[in-house]
């Protein structure tokens, strides 16, 4: 369900980012009381047509009975008619709808040693993941390692700068710049696979630490995720957020399977059931869509993981999947906007 809530705060963090802080009316604190980690989806209306987008909360997690904390991060992306809108329109004042915070990028403060590899806007989450952590739990300890294009475009440098100077003995930072020589740290150029190999044991205890935590683009996730495994890290310590994928080669994750003649949906959503026909070529999301515009979804593109559902029957194919983890689709789940019917019959719940 969306809520409105109102822009309390714009901030200019780069030439192309801004954070933007909303409203929380006393009614809906509990509502809106994040996990560190988790994102808004939001909701408005630009030139007349509805446009959802999901935004990281950087803001670190607040516990009762302080106000919720809303802050999120945004970065232009070419063509993004809500990121162009937040950064060229978008006023104090304005009113937005957003969902209850969700998403499982989620740490929950303990003792322990911890990591991130970021890049670009993927230091959103881990900003507030980072901040909450050194905050509630003075045995725990965290190493950043981010990636930007120049110092210029490096989002959250204050934020960053100020966890450093608070926590000196708990917070590790080191910086790579791809397009810009540093005078100090690393030198320039991409952190992919075979660099991080090399760096990641450098910097800490790889297979001491509890918790390692992945965002930005799939390029960077996946060039980490892959240096991890090589050194032997644990698949479940290893948690990741796709922020960006370019539509290409190797990004779907099954052949494609010949749907059949017709089928039926049958879904679940907010406790009421109903059955509805699939037309050829559509989505199980777009399917429920044409009857319940309550549907959830931000991104259709399989990285938000707003439509996560719970297939209880029949069978469905996904195009693509940057948002759940091997647990999750091995209990059950897929994402709606990804999935076609393989069966006759197939049932969703989204309540699950």
């Amino acid at each position: 369900m969306f809520h409105p809530l109102r822009v309390s705060a714009i901030e200019r963090l780069t030439d192309d980012s801004v954070a933007v802080e909303f409203a929380v009316p006393p009614e809906l604190r509990e509502t809106f009381r994040h996990k560190p980690g988790q994102h808004l989806n939001v909701r408005y209306t630009v030139a007349g047509e509805e446009v959802r987008r999901s935004y990281s909360i950087c803001a670190p997690a607040t516990e009762q009975p302080a106000d919720p904390a809303l802050r999120v991060g945004i970065r232009l992306v070419d063509g993004g008619a809500f990121s162009t809108y937040a950064l060229k329109e978008l006023a104090v004042g304005d009113q937005v709808e957003a969902m209850p915070p969700m998403g499982r990028f989620v740490l929950t403060p303990r003792a322990g040693q911890f990591a991130a590899v970021v890049g670009g806007s993927g230091i959103t989450p881990v900003l507030s993941i980072a901040a909450t952590l050194l905050a509630r739990e003075p045995e725990a300890s965290f190493c950043l390692i981010r990636s930007d294009r120049t110092a210029a475009s490096t989002m959250f440098l204050d934020e960053v700068a100020d966890l450093k100077d608070r926590y000196p003995d708990r917070f590790q930072l080191v910086t790579a710049l791809s397009r810009e020589e540093q005078q100090a740290g690393l030198p320039s150029g991409r952190l992919d696979r075979e660099r991080l190999s090399g760096l990641l044991p450098a910097l800490l205890p790889v297979a001491e630490v509890d918790g390692w935590y992945l965002c930005g683009p799939l390029g960077l996730v996946r060039a980490a995720e892959g240096a991890l495994h090589g050194l032997g890290v644990e698949r479940t310590r290893i948690h990741q957020e796709i922020f960006h994928v370019d539509d290409g080669p190797g990004t779907a994750v099954r052949p494609r399977i010949e749907a059949p003649a017709s089928s039926m949906l049958t879904a679940t959503l907010d406790g009421r059931s109903g059955k509805w026909p699939v037309q050829d070529g559509e989505s199980l999301l777009e399917t429920v869509l044409r009857s319940r515009s309550d549907a959830p979804y931000a991104c259709k593109g399989g990285v938000c993981g707003t439509c996560r559902a719970f297939l209880v029957s029949g069978e469905v194919r996904m195009d693509r999947n940057f948002a759940l983890e091997p647990e999750e689709t091995g209990a059950g789940y897929v994402l709606a906007c990804q999935s076609h019917p393989v069966t006759g019959e197939v049932e969703l719940d989204f309540d699950r």
